[in-house]
This record gives structure tokens, C-alpha cells and sequence, in this order.
């Protein structure tokens, strides 16, 4: 007797000491992450859920038929016992010790301990379930039975990829969680044991599933959760059709990540917040504005074009910077490079309205300033470019330089004003020193021409800072964050001055020019409203531009190769050249874009002249005798080909720097910009530096 009592103290003794020196540990990251979720602009419309596929939810939002369900199909005794079962417990022990397979017998507290605290383990042994026991234990009595069914509902597995009861209410029921009836409670809890298949109970697993289905609701009976009669009523919940979803496919992975990589480098996130937080990330993304987007594109791209071949696409609200729509490839899952933040391009003359900025806020050039657009040209160093066909222009002023996208008009523009205002202007606009220096090219008279390499949102940024009065606006795509204590963080871009409103306008009446009758007709939308934009073409036609704007929004396409930079794009159909496809996918998404926004027809601001002038001779003057009412909307619809879009007075459009330079300084020449129905020139040749890889 004294032997079994003293061994029964020591038991007791040691089960103490064991009891008292099991801390309880911290809960694991992994139990308690939450993916992100990333919504479209409207904070309602999902974009996708990465991550761990969990929600918790507060157990007051699960039905009461939902938690009976669950406790009637694994711990009846769960609001009574002491966080163990000591019959499960000795069974388990027994079998274990015996060296027979490990049996179950976990509580609902048990099961919680395994899932959400860390350093339980999950192999089979003794020891592993003792520390299971004594941790169980413990929570059972220092926490309220409430919370501990709480992080079980949250943390347990369902199948179909959901982890907790929110998402498995999504995954099965296609609901939220406060919508599950009694009998979807009832198969949801039958799936805990065998989540794998009861994920799809179709076929032959169907009756094993609803005879696991019915067991539950006869415990349910049992335990005086519901009635025997209200279960003869209910009728199997067959799960709705099991959504094999890829998450990033489509445009979704392009926005996904964009936005992610927004929040780590400029919002101060890591990426293990993002990944656990459970945050819910509102960007800038219009959802229609999305879908009209790769419209445009998908649409207008002939058939057989090379794969190789990427187009970009972006729109930014002048206003505030935000990026309202992009296309990003083809598809994340096979191109997961961003063409639109990602992928790089030489700018051509889209850059020449950055050296416009430069030159009319320095105060010393105005629209009527005049320059030598002769061809060709000769400079010291051997440079010596020429227009497209070597078409001769005369002493002409900005506006016709800037319309016609004349090479050696804007050389000479360089020439006068110097290459440190462009690069400092270009700064202001979004680009980066990086970008502007690459190879030095920004110390080459060629530089003006467009031989930097940018990304399309860069460029939209840009010419958003025209439509906005001079005011640049670094373009963002997240808008909000919320966390899980239901805090919302709000962003936005403070807008910094790179030039004058005056300038601003001066510039705009210039690209309006361009699309009323120079290298982008091809622009003209068929309502009429104000236009202004810029073409580009680099050399060979190997990337190609149009960057527009109306007042309220900025929108620029680019089109380059992805495997060589410098290889001519040989689109079926078109000649590569700006004032063409890109163009023309310009026009289809803006016609659609002002629909679906609402955009009325507003007019640009009064410019300090109406400049005007011709080509191959001195310009006509109208700084005296302003028209007392300004003259808006296209010169001639659309459709019909333009000035000099045929066989009229016009010269081509562009210019082409065909000569290279015997020494060139800084890399090629921008190309020349062809309108809808005439190809412009292309650029120069790369000289003895080449342009920044298009990778980044």
C-alpha cells in the first residue's frame, strides 16, 4: 500500500513540477497571419487575397448553429472540461507507450494549443503530447472558454486552401461567415477531421460525406442544439463548385505587386507585415479603367506580332498623382516583368517636351522664338543631325518645332538654353539623376532628341505636370491601408512646382498643335475636346510613343521589344513609328476612359500667344492680334486625314538624325514621329555609349 501510495505521490509530485515548469508559449506567426487583401479604388471591389488564405473574424459574427456544429463534431464536453479529455488522453498515452499508432482523443483546446501556440511540435511522441496536455491545461484555466473556441475557429483548417471559418464559408458557401445556416455549420465541422475529401464531394466520396454530415447533426440532436425535426428539413448543403483560382493571374498579379512594392519602398511596410498583417490595401486602380485598358490593347494588336513585343499603358490623375489604370503584359503568369513600372524604353521626342518646359521657364525663349530647322546640321564634335528625309524647315518658331517634331530645331534649343536646364527640368518631371546621366547622356546635344530610357508611368507622370499647370505629383497606386484593429492609414503626393502655370500652358497650346495637325492626328477624339500630347520614335523604330492628355487625365502607351532594344518592333500592318499603333491605342482607351469617368469636354488654359507658323520659312507672328475667342477642340475630324497626313504642302512628319556624328558624344538621336497615315523618321544610331538596358 505504501509503495502504491508513494509511487501515486510521485506522480502527482512530478505532474506538478512538469505542470509548473511548461510555460506557455508564444502563438505562432504562422497561426495567426492573415494575407493581404488588395481592393480596387472603390474599397469593395477585390482584387485578390495573397498569403495565407485566412480572416479572423470575432466569434459574436459565427452563428450559434455554426459553433454547436463544431463542438457536436469534436469535443461535446468542451465548455465543461478542463482544456483535456482524460479519457482521450489515457488512450493516447496507452497507445503510444504500447508502441501502437498515436490515437487522437485531442480536445477542441487541445487542437487550438497545436495550431496556434508555437513549440508544441507534431510528432508522435510522449513527450510531445505531455507538453500538448500540460499547455492545454493551462490555457483552459487562465482563458476564457469563449476566446479559446475563438482562435480554434480562426486557425483550423477546413480544406480547399481556407484556414479558419471566414475563409472556408467563402471557399464552400461562396458567403460570409454570419450567413452559414445550421446545416452548411454541420459540413463545414464534418470537414475538420477529413478536409481533403470533403473539398470536393462529388462522385464517389459523396456518401461518405453526407453520412459524416448527418453524424454531426445527430450529435447536434444529442446535445440539444437543434431539433430532430428541424434536421428532417434540411437538405444536404453540396458546396458550390470548387474555384480553382491563380490569384496573380491576368492583370491582377501586375497590380498585386506593384502595390506591395509601393508599400515597402515608399510607405515604410516590410514585407513580412504585408505578407501576416492581415491588411486590407486599397490602391488607385479603377476597376472599368482596368478592363478598358488591356481592351485597347488587346484589341488593336494585330495578329502575329512578335511575343517579344511588349506594350505599356498607363493613365494618372493630374490632380493628385494617382495611377488610375495600367496595363501591365499579357499575362502576370508568363510575363511577370510590369511593362508599364517595370520595363524601360528610349523616349524619343517624348522627351522634347521636357526641353520645351526647360526653355520656356527660363524665361529667355517664348513659343515665337525662332530656331534653324535646316538639314542637316553641323556641331563641333562631329555631330550633324537631319530631319526626317533630310526635309528642310527654315528659321521656325517652338510651336511648328514642337508640331512637326523637328530634330534640328530643338538641337539648336539645346544649344541656346543648355543641357543642365533640360536635365534639371526632366527632374522635376520624375526622372531620375540615374536615368539622366546613364552614359553620360545628358551631356550630348543628342540628349534632347530622347536617347534616356523611362518607364511609361514616368512619362505619364510627365505630361500629367502639364495638364495639372506645372504642378508634378510623384505617381502612387495605394490609396489606404487598414489594418486588423481597423485603423486606416491614407496616402497622397504632396504636388511641388517644376515650372510655371504659364509655361504649362504655353507648352500644352504647342502639343495641341501636335495632335491638331502635326506627327499625333491620330489622336483627335471624336468629340472633339482639347487634346495635346507627343509622339515617339527611337531608332529603327525600336520603341514607340504617344503621350497624351485632356485636363483631367494623362495617359501614355509605349510599345519596345523585351529581348533587344535597339531591334525595329516590324509590326504586322503598321510602320513603327509613334503617331501610329500606339496612337491609335491611345484614342481607344481615352474614347472609352472619358465614358466610363464622365469627363466633360473642358478646355485647355489660354496660352501667352497664339503662335503660329509654317514650315521652310520665317513664322507667321500673332503675338499683336490674339483671336478675342480661343479656337478649341481638333482642326478636322478624326477620321479624315489631316494636314499633311497626304500627299499635301506638309513635309513628313518628324525628323530623323540620319548622319551620326564622327565622335559621337552621348548616344543616338531621337527618331522622327509618324502621323496615322504618314511614317515619320526614324532615330540615330547609338553612338559610342548605349541606352540603359530596357530590363532596369
Amino acid at each position: 500500500m505504501f509503495t502504491i501510495l508513494g509511487l501515486l505521490g510521485f506522480g502527482i509530485a512530478a505532474f506538478a513540477i512538469a505542470y509548473l515548469f511548461t510555460p506557455v508559449p508564444s502563438p505562432q506567426k504562422s497561426a495567426v497571419a492573415q494575407g493581404p487583401s488588395f481592393y480596387f479604388a472603390d474599397g469593395k471591389t477585390l482584387i485578390g487575397k495573397t498569403g495565407t488564405n485566412r480572416t479572423a473574424v470575432p466569434l459574436d459574427q459565427v452563428p450559434q448553429g455554426v459553433r454547436d456544429a463544431v463542438i457536436a463534431a469534436e469535443n461535446r464536453s468542451f465548455y465543461q472540461d478542463p482544456g483535456v479529455s482524460v479519457s482521450g488522453t489515457a488512450r493516447a498515452l496507452w497507445s503510444t507507450a504500447s508502441g501502437e499508432q498515436l490515437q487522437g482523443g485531442s480536445t477542441i483546446t487541445q487542437q487550438m494549443v497545436r495550431n496556434y501556440y508555437g513549440g508544441i511540435g507534431t510528432e508522435r511522441s510522449a513527450a510531445r503530447k505531455l507538453k500538448e496536455i500540460m499547455v492545454s491545461l493551462k490555457v483552459g484555466r487562465e482563458k476564457d472558454k469563449d476566446w479559446i473556441l475563438e482562435q480554434y475557429l480562426n486557425t483550423i483548417y477546413f480544406g480547399r486552401d481556407a484556414y479558419g471559418i471566414q475563409a472556408a464559408a467563402k471557399a464552400y458557401y461562396g458567403t460570409d461567415v454570419s450567413k452559414l445556416t445550421p446545416a452548411q455549420g454541420a459540413y463545414l465541422a464534418a470537414a475538420i477531421q477529413q478536409p481533403t475529401p470533403f473539398g470536393d464531394p462529388t462522385g464517389d466520396r459523396r456518401p461518405a460525406a453526407e453520412q459524416r454530415w448527418h453524424a454531426v447533426l445527430n450529435n447536434m440532436v444529442r446535445d440539444g442544439a437543434v431539433k430532430q425535426a428541424d434536421v428532417a428539413t434540411m437538405t444536404f448543403p453540396m458546396p458550390k463548385k470548387q474555384s480553382i483560382t491563380e490569384v496573380y493571374k491576368g492583370q491582377k498579379g501586375y497590380m498585386i505587386n506593384v502595390a506591395k512594392k509601393e508599400l515597402i519602398e515608399r510607405r515604410g511596410y516590410t514585407e513580412d507585415e504585408i505578407n501576416r498583417g492581415g491588411l486590407k490595401i486599397t490602391t488607385t486602380f479603377d476597376n472599368d479603367l482596368m478592363n478598358a485598358a488591356k481592351k485597347a490593347v488587346t484589341d488593336n494588336t494585330p495578329d502575329g506580332m512578335s511575343k517579344k513585343i511588349r506594350t505599356g499603358l498607363v493613365s494618372i490623375d493630374p490632380k493628385t498623382g494617382q495611377v488610375l489604370a495600367f496595363y501591365g503584359g499579357r499575362n502576370y503568369l508568363t510575363e511577370a516583368a510590369s511593362s508599364t513600372f517595370y520595363d524601360t524604353a528610349q523616349v524619343g521626342s517624348g522627351f522634347k517636351p521636357i526641353a520645351l518646359a526647360a526653355a520656356l521657364d527660363s524665361g529667355d525663349v517664348t513659343l515665337n522664338s525662332t530656331f534653324d530647322g535646316s538639314s542637316p546640321q553641323y556641331f563641333p564634335g562631329g555631330y550633324h543631325p537631319t530631319n526626317d528625309s533630310n526635309e528642310q524647315f527654315g528659321m521656325i518658331n517652338l510651336v511648328t518645332a514642337t508640331e512637326h517634331s523637328v530634330n534640328t530645331a530643338y538641337v539648336n534649343l539645346a544649344k541656346e538654353i543648355g543641357l543642365g536646364k533640360i536635365t534639371d527640368m526632366a527632374e522635376k518631371m520624375g526622372y531620375t539623376k540615374q536615368q539622366l546621366t546613364a552614359n553620360d547622356a545628358n551631356k550630348g546635344l543628342s540628349f534632347v532628341l530622347g536617347t534616356v530610357s523611362a518607364h511609361p508611368v514616368q512619362q505619364a507622370g510627365a505630361y500629367a505636370t502639364f495638364a495639372d499647370d506645372g504642378t508634378y505629383h510623384t505617381p502612387y497606386t495605394v490609396k489606404a491601408v487598414t489594418n486588423g484593429d481597423g485603423d486606416t492609414k491614407k496616402f497622397t503626393e504632396d504636388g511641388h512646382q517644376a515650372f510655371s502655370p504659364q509655361t504649362a500652358h504655353d507648352a500644352t497650346y504647342a502639343m495641341s498643335k501636335v495632335v491638331e495637325g502635326g506627327t499625333g492626328t491620330g489622336a483627335q477624339l471624336s468629340d472633339g475636346r482639347d487634346v495635346a500630347g507627343k509622339t515617339g520614335t527611337t531608332d529603327k523604330g525600336a520603341s514607340i510613343w504617344f503621350n497624351g492628355f485632356i485636363p483631367q487625365m494623362s495617359t501614355s502607351v509605349a510599345m519596345f521589344r523585351s529581348d533587344n532594344p535597339n531591334k525595329a518592333l516590324n509590326i504586322p500592318g503598321y510602320a513603327s513609328y509613334g503617331g501610329q499603333l500606339p496612337t491609335q491605342i491611345w484614342n481607344a482607351y481615352m474614347t472609352k476612359a472619358i465614358e466610363i469617368k464622365g469627363y466633360e469636354a473642358k478646355s485647355f488654359a489660354e496660352p501667352s500667344t497664339y503662335a503660329s507658323g509654317g514650315y521652310g520659312g520665317a513664322p507667321t507672328q500673332r503675338d499683336t492680334q490674339q483671336p478675342s475667342t480661343r479656337p478649341t477642340g481638333p482642326s478636322h475630324n478624326p477620321t479624315t486625314p489631316g494636314p499633311g497626313d497626304t500627299n499635301g504642302p506638309r513635309p513628313p512628319d518628324g525628323g530623323s538624325p540620319s548622319g551620326k556624328p564622327t565622335t559621337p558624344p552621348s548616344g543616338g538621336d531621337g527618331g522622327g514621329d509618324g502621323g496615322p497615315t504618314k511614317p515619320g523618321g526614324g532615330g540615330g544610331d547609338g553612338g559610342n555609349t548605349k541606352p540603359p538596358d530596357p530590363r532596369g
